[in-house]
């Protein structure tokens, strides 16, 4: 499966943004689809995760601000962000799981990988 990010951007604090990954090559409805982040020199790092049923997954981080969605007509997944802070700056990857009708919050659990896209929260 091919996967392509895209919606990062520059926002002020506070703000909002919304990524989209969307898939080719293979429907992804009943795998999961997740999201993690890298910040410059840090490793990267779980942020989303939606599994086949709809169970969604958030980094403490994340929760309360962040909310991942799918949609299977498009295959394609969302990341809503809201209240975005300076810490949330990062490029922002898009993966899909290995295994249909798990769950995964860890990276091991994703085989495929979007290109990724830059976020950068001004203070």
């Amino acid at each position: 499966v091919q996967l392509q990010a895209s919606g990062g951007g520059l926002v002020q604090t506070g703000g909002s943004l919304k990524l989209s990954c969307a898939a080719s090559g293979r429907t992804i409805s009943s795998y999961p689809m997740g999201w993690f982040r890298q910040a410059p020199g840090k490793e990267r790092e779980f942020v989303s995760s939606i599994n086949w049923g709809g169970g969604t997954y958030y980094a403490d981080s994340v929760k309360g601000r962040f909310t991942i969605s799918r949609d299977n007509a498009k295959n394609t997944v969302y990341l809503q962000m809201n209240n975005l802070k300076p810490e949330d700056t990062a490029v922002y990857y898009c993966a899909a799981g290995v295994i249909p009708y798990r769950s995964g919050t860890n990276a091991s659990a994703f085989a495929s990988w979007g290109q990724g896209t830059q976020v950068t929260v001004s203070s």
